[in-house]
């Protein structure tokens, strides 16, 4: 009798623990989060929340994986693509946002930045005066505003240190003023930074000398203290800093070694943090054909296609960490 009761116990708990795993697995974060179905080339992602659709939407560089070439033109002629999606988790394709500036006969845009601030949706773009095969081009910063993030109108080219400029980042200073980090490729990939009152007239500060060279800055307010993420082609530099002024890089990068999950075998690059509920996600894309155990051939669509992946940030003794095969489970609230 005992023996009986015992294997129904256990037949029981097997039950329940496969029940827990099914579970998990139906919330586990998918890799890829999101694969552009256009052009397979999703790149330099920034969320936002849309309030009117209460929705999170992602903003990315819409680059053209699918076109045959052998140069770097398909990088160029981008539109910024725009996916949706209630949780920050499964992401479903919308729309290409519709900005109104596109004074040339070709143009690519690269790499938003959005900002909400009283009502009004502000996009500072990157903003490249045709379509090239080669990278000694000009680029400019723009800034739109938009009621609904769909409807983009042109505002202003900012007057920064060169005519060699992306990636820009912005965030509120402490005494409610602005500041944009950004690169300037005239100088070496190296980071320079602007301050604005209103978020419309900017004053360029020059370099940041406290900061090495990198592209696509991402900087944000965490656990009582300032972090600046930044694609270093090797993965990610991760800085700290007290007042937003001098900044202290830690020893290790994050998301350069490859991890196991699918198209996630590559180093990740150019990255959004999402601060919610306290936790820290990390918006990054990967080239997944550009691993380094079985690279695909150059110039293929492999080689060219990206995506975007998804991984929890963790904070200890001032040093952030990040394990990209951690499995997380999270809704952004």
């Amino acid at each position: 009798m005992c023996s009986i009761f015992f294997s129904k116990i256990g037949r029981l708990l097997i039950c329940l623990l496969l029940i827990n795993s099914a579970s998990a697995q139906k919330q586990s974060v998918p890799k890829p989060v999101f694969d552009d179905p256009i052009y397979h080339g999703a790149a330099d992602p920034v969320i936002v929340f849309n309030k009117e659709k209460k929705a999170w939407w992602m903003f990315y560089t819409n680059r053209r994986a699918t076109t045959e070439d052998s140069t770097v033109s398909w990088v160029h002629g981008s539109l910024i693509g725009i996916a949706e999606s209630k949780d920050g988790v499964h992401w479903k394709y919308k729309d290409t946002a519709n900005i109104n500036y596109r004074p040339d006969n070709g143009y690519t845009f690269w790499a938003p930045e959005i900002i909400a601030n009283k009502g009004i949706y502000h996009m500072y773009l990157s903003y490249i005066p045709g379509t090239y095969t080669h990278w000694n081009h000009p680029a400019y910063i723009i800034h739109l505003t938009s009621k609904n993030l769909l409807n983009w109108q042109y505002q202003s080219t900012l007057p920064l240190s060169s005519n060699k400029v992306i990636d820009p980042n912005v965030l509120q200073l402490p005494d409610g003023t602005w500041r944009m980090w950004y690169n300037n490729g005239a100088v070496g990939k190296t980071m320079y930074y602007a301050d604005s009152k209103d978020l419309y007239t900017w004053q360029d500060k020059g370099k940041d000398k406290t900061i090495g060279r990198g592209e696509g800055p991402k900087v944000f307010k965490w656990k009582q203290q300032y972090f600046m993420i930044v694609d270093c082609w090797k993965g990610m530099d991760v800085y700290a800093s007290d007042d937003l002024n001098t900044w202290k890089k830690q020893p290790e990068r994050i998301l350069e070694l490859p991890g196991i999950g699918n198209d996630d075998q590559a180093m990740g690059g150019h990255c959004d943090v999402v601060i919610n509920d306290n936790r820290a996600f990390v918006y990054y894309f990967t080239h997944p054909g550009r691993r380094k155990d079985a690279p695909a051939p150059k110039n293929s669509f492999n080689d060219k296609r990206s995506v975007i992946q998804v991984a929890e940030l963790h904070l200890n003794n001032g040093v952030i960490t990040c394990n990209r095969d951690e499995a997380i489970d999270f809704k952004l609230k």
